[in-house]
């Protein structure tokens, strides 16, 4: 029996108001043109023979960014989803800071597996990246990663939480992060509607994650009580 969210759209309509993007705060640094060259070319060079394959966790499930020609369940050791990176753009404002999911260390993560066209990667990987990270220091490092599938071992890419970045928030208790999460919003939308996003797509695709889950019940309920 399909479980039911408490955070719902109607507490996601709550939460929106229009902020426009006033562009990247004071002493923010950008990825520039180059950099992201330099990143494809060394992703590329360190890529396994065969396929390009991208282990997606979170957004990238529902809103892939690029075409793949297959897809399979998967899960990496050593990894978890976290909501341990601390945004003042796109889902957040600088007087009112959000958090976004990575992929940091420890425990694991079942996500869904892409095999990338068979085409040229490099321009695939670049529109990746510009989509994945921003600003320097990086926050969401691409890395090539060892994930298990029903068919056996297979290396992916995905993007991994810098923990040298100053953005990197660590293991916040969940209740900080709800607090957070029911308040934030930016131009793409708030944080509230990031996290039913993809609690309610994992559940699609049979991923149960309790942390999630969880945490979506403390939002809603934030967002009840601020009303």
């Amino acid at each position: 029996m399909p479980r039911t969210l408490s955070l719902t759209p109607a507490h996601i309509a709550r939460v929106h108001r229009a902020v426009p993007d006033t562009g990247p705060p004071p002493g923010m640094v950008l990825h520039t043109d180059a950099d992201y060259a330099e990143w494809v070319a060394r992703m590329l060079a360190t890529a396994p023979a065969g396929p390009l394959r991208l282990f997606a966790y979170g957004s990238l499930i529902w809103k892939p960014e690029i075409a793949h020609t297959a897809e399979c369940p998967a899960t990496a050791h050593g990894w978890h989803r976290s909501f341990c990176l601390r945004m003042i753009r796109f889902r957040a404002t600088p007087d009112c800071p959000g958090l976004m999911m990575a992929l940091d260390r420890g425990g694991s993560c079942k996500g869904i597996l892409y095999d990338l066209p068979a085409v040229d990667p490099g321009p695939l990987l670049d529109r990746l990246f510009r989509r994945e990270f921003t600003v320097k220091p990086i926050n969401s490092m691409p890395r090539w990663i060892s994930v298990n599938t029903a068919a056996g071992p297979a290396t992916a890419l995905a993007f991994v939480m810098n923990r040298a970045s100053p953005a990197y928030m660590g293991r916040l208790p969940l209740a900080d992060q709800a607090d957070m999460l029911s308040r934030a919003c930016g131009y793409w939308g708030s944080g509230a509607e990031y996290l039913m996003n993809t609690v309610t797509h994992l559940e699609q695709r049979g991923i149960h994650d309790s942390g999630l889950w969880a945490l979506q019940r403390l939002v809603a309920a934030r967002i009840d009580a601020a009303d």
